[in-house]
């Protein structure tokens, strides 16, 4: 804090007809007046209000990868003022990416995706714990790394980092959301397979909606089909306000639901689905219960 800052109260800032349960009115200091008028704009949000700010603020989030899906939902979530954002990537920024991954800069190039990223979210909100992981997400790393935070974001380009992101989350107990992008094209859902559904049921997990990944090589890279830059925007945007949901509820979420959206056509539309009792995570006859299974074939590049 710098010097002479003043330090507001949470009971100071907390919207009059705010009912909060969780609202504790001790006068432990949680904002300062930058943060005030830095957050004004949540806060005035009866949805969100002094006590959203304040989850977020403690809250915490992986986010794999910092690339065309993680850049502009690190960007938001570092505004929004998520208190530790951790970044898991072991690449390192290229001209190529500037198209889409709006976190890095010409100055970046060459340097770790993670480095990258701390510097233009500490630019951005200095509030904000920044993480650099450069390392991939493993069988062997992913469920300590998923268990140590609040909610997961899964911003990966394959369907081998999708399928273990998910699993490891499902198997700790921790909420995704996760998308992916095509040409034109990109789809975003929220995962909490570890709670049940206002139908009794177990909300569904990523292999209810995905039972099987396509076979290698089906399904073009980035490099080869290309990707309209400003999708990528879209898409981690609404993955950036899905994550801020887990953390501050608020409407109806994306569980349960898979976003469509379609940039050709301008066309956004929902696809309901629900959980499988033959899915092997949660289903009546789990055959998953660790990501042993993950180890038979590398995470793909």
């Amino acid at each position: 804090m710098a010097a002479g800052e003043t330090l507001l109260y949470i009971d100071a800032i907390m919207p009059s007809d705010a009912t909060d349960a969780t609202f504790n009115p001790t006068r432990t200091p949680v904002f300062s007046a930058d943060e005030v008028e830095r957050y004004a704009r949540h806060i005035v949000l009866s949805e969100i209000g002094g006590p959203g700010q304040q989850k977020l603020k403690k809250a915490s989030m992986l986010v794999v990868g910092a690339g065309g899906l993680g850049a502009p939902a690190l960007l938001y979530l570092a505004a929004a003022g998520v208190g530790r954002l951790v970044v898991m990537d072991d690449d390192v920024v290229s001209l190529s990416n500037l198209q889409r991954q709006v976190l890095h800069t010409t100055d970046g190039i060459g340097e770790p995706k993670t480095t990258s990223a701390a510097r233009a979210i500490h630019a951005l909100n200095p509030h904000v714990e920044v993480v650099g992981l450069n390392e991939r997400i493993t069988p062997d790393n992913a469920l300590e790394r998923v268990g140590a935070v609040d909610v997961v974001v899964d911003g990966s380009d394959n369907f081998a980092t999708r399928y273990l992101v998910a699993d490891a989350c499902a198997l700790a107990g921790k909420p995704l959301v996760t998308a992916a992008l095509g040409r034109f094209d990109a789809t975003v859902t929220t995962l909490r397979p570890f709670e049940t559904g206002p139908d009794g049921e177990p909300n569904p997990t990523y292999r209810c909606l995905f039972p099987e990944p396509p076979p290698p090589g089906t399904v073009p890279t980035c490099a080869e089909a290309g990707i309209l830059g400003a999708l990528a925007g879209v898409a981690g945007s609404l993955v950036a306000l899905e994550a801020i949901r887990a953390v501050v509820p608020f409407g109806e979420g994306l569980v349960g639901r898979l976003l469509m959206i379609d940039a050709r056509a301008m066309r956004f539309e929902t696809l309901t689905y629900g959980w499988d009792p033959d899915n092997p995570l949660t289903g009546k006859s789990p055959t998953i219960r660790d990501l042993s299974h993950h180890r038979r074939a590398p995470v793909e590049g």
